[in-house]
């Protein structure tokens, strides 16, 4: 490709709206861009990255045993209200009528088709097992698309499902799309971690989620893991020992009894008033989850996971209470109390959650729902509206591994691929069955299987990237040289640049050819922010029978002979 034809507009600046490095460098390298929030154009650079990791996704699931096919984006209602997931998706599924008022939605992902699919074709357990898998794009209607390609409405993904007779079966098929996986990201030059992780809306009893570790503003998720094991989790679903903390006050309340606490809005505030640690607070806090108010209560040295406090409840959407939301649940209870002094009696007709370290409290500290006041001494037999005790507890670095007992380490991590243990969540409610060797029907226990394209392309620059710009790994770059004639007049230069582009592309490697008529600097500033994971330097120094070779990861340089450069980079890049 000649770079005075490659259809690519690169940026001086990055747009105001990018917050995070992948959409800063794809907009601002032309690989990417906007049409509306959250939907994006895919120019032919962002397009051949893409490309690429489709083909090793497909490549390795081909490898793996699962077969491709392709699914109708557009889905009908009725497959939704089957599973019971119509309602409970929520304002994320795009939902839409055709001329014949027919409601239907756009695919956020492929549960319900799958499984209409198998019902209609999978009749006997000699069919089984197999897995099936697509490409293609989906769309979620995101409350704050963000992030550029790490958090757009519209994306490319590919999702995978399995289909099986046993639990058995099944466990086997996960170990063998966990291996795929690993596979598919270090291709990717994406090394990734699989951590356990909550399933969402998808459903199941079992998931891993696929993180590429990052330490920029795109990492989207902590990751609590331990080194001195292999236990890691997503924060949304990790879980710890609690370290040894006072939990019993009855050194400090003789009995229990309401106290005035003037001014202690805060744990820190009621804790120096009282003098007690704050692990003698018992903390409430309101939550609207499904636009219902909640409590939750847990231990004040601790803070609540929202995605726990959701599940716990079998809620789907949550959110921490606004002052306004928490004043009018006041009134309707007859209370005047503001934030710092709620506390859970008096609350008929409120769900009431309790972590699991509230359990182990003594003698604690409450509120009760009366302004600059507190009860000291209470015990667990004083609240007896707890509806359940439930792990809603975020873990924290330094926690206990849950697995061997030593501090945990927290990172924050990028998802780029998950899978999931369905069961029989869809296949039983949709009455999807097939028949055993006993003649008796059964519901597929099946699994799901997905990676993001276009965010593991994002995760990649997120990865890979300089202040300079992109480094693309040689695996999925959208070229892999770029030759740089430094004068475009100089007869010299430019007969050795279109002698080494033509060899290069005679070999099978990826070249462009920058002709234009700009400055060097121009052309070198161009090649750093696009990506090109090498650059060979046509200038003065072919007078003396050399160019420069510069690897774009290392920013290592080196004199060659022009044909000793095309062999060396035919060697690395058709070896990859």
């Amino acid at each position: 490709m000649k770079m005075s034809k490659l259809f690519v507009q690169t940026l001086r600046e990055f747009p105001s709206d990018a917050e995070v490095v992948s959409h800063k460098m794809l907009a601002r390298a032309g690989y990417i861009k906007k049409l509306t929030s959250g939907v994006y154009n895919y120019m032919p650079l962002m397009w051949r990255v893409l490309k690429k990791i489709e083909n090793i996704v497909r490549e390795e699931m081909d490898n793996a045993g699962a077969q491709e096919l392709l699914m109708p984006f557009v889905q009908p209602k009725e497959l939704w209200e089957e599973s019971g997931r119509w309602e409970a998706y929520g304002k994320e599924l795009m939902r839409l009528k055709d001329r014949h008022d027919r409601v239907m939605c756009l695919g956020p992902t492929h549960e319900e088709i799958i499984t209409a699919l198998g019902r209609d074709v999978l009749k006997s357990y000699k069919q089984l097992p197999v897995n099936l898998y697509q490409i293609q794009s989906k769309f979620r209607d995101e409350v704050r698309p963000r992030y550029g390609l790490l958090r757009g409405r519209e994306f490319i993904m590919k999702d995978a499902y399995s289909f099986d007779t046993s639990q058995e079966g099944l466990d086997k098929e996960y170990e063998n799309m966990a291996q795929a996986y690993t596979k598919i990201f270090n291709r990717c030059g994406l090394p990734t971690k699989m951590v356990q992780s909550d399933s969402g809306a998808i459903g199941g009893s079992v998931s891993h989620e696929f993180m590429v570790i990052t330490d920029t503003d795109a990492g989207e998720n902590d990751v609590f893991y331990c080194d001195d094991c292999d236990y890691s989790a997503n924060s949304n679903h990790a879980v710890s020992k609690l370290v040894s903390a006072e939990t019993d006050g009855a050194k400090y309340f003789a009995k229990a009894e309401i106290l005035d606490t003037p001014n202690t809005h805060s744990i820190e505030e009621l804790s120096k008033f009282l003098k007690i640690p704050s692990t003698l607070i018992l903390k409430t806090l309101v939550y609207i989850i499904d636009k219902k108010p909640v409590l939750a209560l847990i231990r004040a040295d601790k803070a609540v996971e929202e995605t726990k406090l959701m599940n716990a409840v079998g809620g789907i959407e949550v959110r921490i209470a606004s002052s306004a939301e928490i004043a009018e649940l006041m009134a309707e209870k007859g209370f005047d109390a503001v934030p710092g002094f709620i506390g859970p009696n008096g609350m008929d007709g409120i769900r009431i959650i309790a972590d699991e370290t509230v359990r182990d409290m003594k003698n604690f500290v409450v509120g009760i729902n009366q302004t600059d006041k507190h009860l000291v001494g209470a015990n667990l037999s004083d609240i007896p509206a707890i509806e359940n005790y439930v792990d809603i507890r975020l873990v924290e670095a330094g926690d206990l591994c849950p697995q061997c007992g030593k501090p945990l380490k927290v990172t924050r991590g990028i998802e780029v691929g998950n899978i999931f243990q369905l069961g029989t969540k869809y296949s039983e409610p949709m009455k999807a069955v097939y028949l055993d060797e006993n003649g008796k029907t059964k519901p597929y226990i099946m699994g799901c299987y997905g990676i993001g394209i276009s965010r593991t392309a994002a995760a990649a620059v997120e990865a890979h990237h300089d202040e300079h710009g992109i480094k693309w790994p040689v695996s999925i770059a959208p070229y892999h040289v770029v030759i740089v004639p430094v004068n475009i007049k100089d007869e010299l230069q430019m007969k050795v640049a279109n002698d080494m582009y033509e060899k290069l592309l005679k070999s099978g490697v990826e070249v462009v050819l920058d002709d234009r008529d700009e400055r060097a600097g121009v052309k070198f500033k161009d090649a750093d922010l696009i990506g090109f994971p090498f650059r060979v330097t046509v200038g003065k120094t072919i007078n003396e029978g050399v160019v420069e070779y510069k690897i774009r990861e290392t920013g290592e340089s080196l004199t060659l002979k022009p044909d000793d450069a095309v062999q060396r980079l035919t060697d690395i890049i058709i070896a990859k």
